[in-house]
């Protein structure tokens, strides 16, 4: 019985001839004649032989390669076929490797370069990073099924419909940047996880807004830090926050502020740029903000990028306002239909909203330039004008 294995020696192994040989126990060093080897391991699982490679000589030695034979002779021993639990313990570390977190992260950096401004700074991330990794980012991705995505979101489903419309929505992207990788994910578990939570109860809300009366006073309570001016903007063209924020000093000709097509709201694609007027305060705002221009940006960030939407937020918060940044355009809407006799394009015009379907809009050759131009002047004058509140709205500077 001694002699059944171990019948190899390591000098016997390092010049063996071309062939098979036998250490015992179903363990063989099968020898190529191009001077590699191979370890082999034998084994019986239920009235079938199984043969399985156990790794090249010399990189494994005669040593090892017996400690690993007894490891598998051990599973053949339990009924388990050696090979296939192999297998199985594979995928299992495959899984452990690719967790969630880790498939976010690569999906994220991945798709840096098509995103814009805030997007590229981490707020595309952020929806997963606060509403979805805490609980599964160190969930390997190829066990995340529908029950798991519904209990995660299940918290925020109904209360904060928005914001888990765009975990979910990352989430769609993050399952397929996993599929793209080879990993064996189920791509249809967010919809399935839809299916689960329900039809979401919301009511949608507005932005908070300013009443246009009292514009005016906040305008001028504002001083000349960067967020100051950039505020100052804001209310004088009626922009967004996005492009406005992330305005650069090329964009600036004169009195005609050109918003590039892919920084528009709701234009993926699209060829077609948008042209603000700028009124003579907003051009005297613009001076005094280039003295703090960085990389050709009019409102930098403190270390980098460019100045967060969240960073005027904060500022109306300080002042114990609920009114929000976004909503000046709805003060300079109702402005336009309450105090001037402006038509409706041009109105919706003045804050870039396009009127019509995409075929009128298409045959639609004018975006009112010279109308807006007036008009936006006479706003300007209105909000910077001392005195011209109709309201005394106090402001902590």
């Amino acid at each position: 019985m001694g002699r059944a294995i171990n019948r190899l020696s390591a000098s016997g192994v390092k010049t063996a001839s071309v062939g098979k040989h036998a250490d015992g126990g179903g363990l063989w060093l099968v020898k190529r004649e191009d001077g590699g080897a191979q370890w082999v391991l034998r084994v019986t699982v239920h009235g079938r032989r199984r043969e399985m490679g156990l790794g090249a000589y010399p990189d494994r030695s005669l040593k090892e390669a017996r400690e690993v034979a007894d490891t598998w002779r051990a599973v053949a021993r339990q009924g388990l076929d050696p090979i296939k639990e192999r297998e199985r313990q594979r995928r299992e570390a495959a899984r452990n490797i690719h967790m969630l977190a880790d498939i976010a992260l690569d999906a994220f950096e991945s798709r840096k370069a098509e995103l814009k401004g805030d997007g590229k700074a981490g707020r595309w991330f952020s929806p997963l990073e606060l509403h979805v990794l805490p609980k599964l980012g160190r969930v390997p991705v190829a066990d995340i099924d529908q029950k798991d995505i519904r209990d995660t979101l299940a918290p925020i489903w109904h209360t904060k419909a928005a914001t888990a419309e765009k975990a979910m929505s990352r989430l769609t992207i993050v399952l397929r940047h996993a599929a793209a990788l080879g990993l064996e994910v189920d791509l249809q578990a967010t919809e399935k996880a839809k299916a689960l939570l329900g039809r979401q109860r919301h009511t949608v809300t507005n932005v908070p807004s300013l009443p246009w009366q009292d514009v005016p006073a906040f305008y001028q309570s504002l001083g000349g830090s960067i967020t100051e001016l950039a505020l100052r903007l804001l209310i004088l063209t009626g922009a967004r926050s996005g492009p406005l924020r992330n305005i650069h000093v090329e964009q600036i000709d004169g009195d005609v502020w050109t918003i590039p097509a892919d920084d528009m709201k709701g234009r993926k694609g699209a060829t077609k740029e948008f042209r603000v007027p700028l009124s003579a305060e907003a051009q005297r705002v613009i001076a005094e903000a280039r003295k703090f221009a960085r990389d050709g940006f009019l409102f930098p960030g403190a270390k980098r990028g460019v100045i967060s939407d969240m960073t005027m937020t904060a500022l109306m918060d300080r002042r114990g306002m609920k009114e929000r940044p976004h909503g000046f355009r709805t003060s300079l809407r109702v402005w336009l239909a309450e105090a001037t006799n402006a038509p409706h394009d041009v109105a919706e015009m003045c804050i870039s909203h396009m009127v019509g379907s995409k075929t009128v809009q298409a045959y639609k050759r004018t975006d009112f330039l010279e109308q807006r131009r007036a008009l936006m002047e006479r706003w300007s004058e209105a909000v910077s004008k001392k005195n011209s509140a109709s309201r005394i709205f106090q402001m902590a500077r």
